[in-house]
């Protein structure tokens, strides 16, 4: 007969207790129980309101008369047909607006990063200043800021700038306000803080050990700052622009406040057909077209910047 061989067991041992048994089972649910709050509030408060949002869209009828789901996808060739021009014009304008961001928020997240010393805490609150106000009350200052009795536009008819900005067809009647111009103005500075911190996040934490050794191969600083800060400040140059150009392309208080019929965005027409025309299937389409799009723009946008690491 072949012996079978027994591991020693020690004198009163028994089991593991329940507890350390389960241990492993537990451990496994911990993650699942900690993201289940999250997926629960996007469940409540995104997933459902798009379902009903896109259901909605496929209805035909009235207020008065009550909707109907009839499947109508006319809805949305009809939404296309008619507003396509509004749906360009805040591409552009969030576009327009997220280059003057990054041109204007590099340098100066770059500033903070590397030449602010001991001002560098007080320099982020200045730049986070404006959320300690609302958005309605930052974007109503800009109408006294543009006014055409203010100094800023004084400044710009001595200096002959908004000679140039009536070249560049941003402006016209030698006035900032209800123009091109005042909404992209607005777009850029209430929307400037989101591109300047996640700039300022991905440059801080950047080794300077790396500049020192480019330094030490003899290279410009241009060189070095070509080579490696703007490649390794890329995913907060990424998720700045992103921060800035999404939410930029569906606001419609800068175009409404700060801007003229000639420069109607896509959410102030959406506001519009859900508050004033009480279009509602019209309204669901065109807010679903403008998801759709960003959406779609935002994939390709990061396919291109070649990362999709975000600050």
């Amino acid at each position: 007969m072949t012996a079978v061989a027994h591991t020693p067991v020690a004198p009163g041992a028994g089991p593991p207790p329940a507890d350390v048994a389960e241990a492993p089972g537990r451990r496994r649910l911990t993650p699942y129980l900690l993201l289940l709050p999250g997926m629960l509030w996007l469940a409540i408060f995104f997933a459902i309101p798009m379902v009903f949002l896109a259901s909605t869209s496929l209805q035909t009828g009235s207020l008065e008369q009550g909707y109907a789901l009839t499947w109508n996808f006319q809805t949305y060739v009809d939404a296309l047909q008619n507003y396509w021009p509004q749906f360009l014009r805040s591409f552009g304008y969030a576009a327009s607006a997220t280059i003057a961001g990054a041109l204007i928020g590099y340098p100066l997240a770059y500033a903070i990063a590397f030449k602010s010393g001991k001002w560098k805490n007080f320099l982020l609150v200045l730049v986070i200043a404006p959320f300690f106000t609302s958005f309605l009350i930052r974007t109503l200052a800009w109408q006294t800021i543009l006014s055409n009795s203010s100094p800023v536009v004084k400044f710009f008819q001595v200096t002959h700038l908004i000679d140039l900005l009536q070249f560049l067809g941003l402006t016209s009647n030698d006035q900032l306000m209800a123009s091109k111009f005042a909404v992209i103005a607005g777009l850029t500075y209430n929307f400037l803080p989101f591109m300047v911190l996640p700039l300022y996040a991905s440059l801080e934490r950047l080794d300077p050990r790396l500049l020192e050794a480019a330094g030490d191969l003899y290279a410009s600083p241009f060189t070095g700052f070509r080579k490696i800060t703007f490649p390794l400040s890329l995913p907060g140059l990424v998720a700045g622009t992103l921060l800035t150009f999404i939410p930029a392309a569906g606001d419609y208080i800068n175009s409404k406040l700060l801007g003229s019929t000639n420069t109607t965005m896509i959410g102030q027409v959406i506001d519009g057909q859900f508050l004033r025309v009480l279009d509602y299937p019209t309204a669901a389409a065109l807010s679903f077209v403008l998801m759709l799009s960003i959406v779609l723009l935002v994939s390709i946008y990061i396919r291109r910047a070649g990362t999709e690491e975000l600050v």
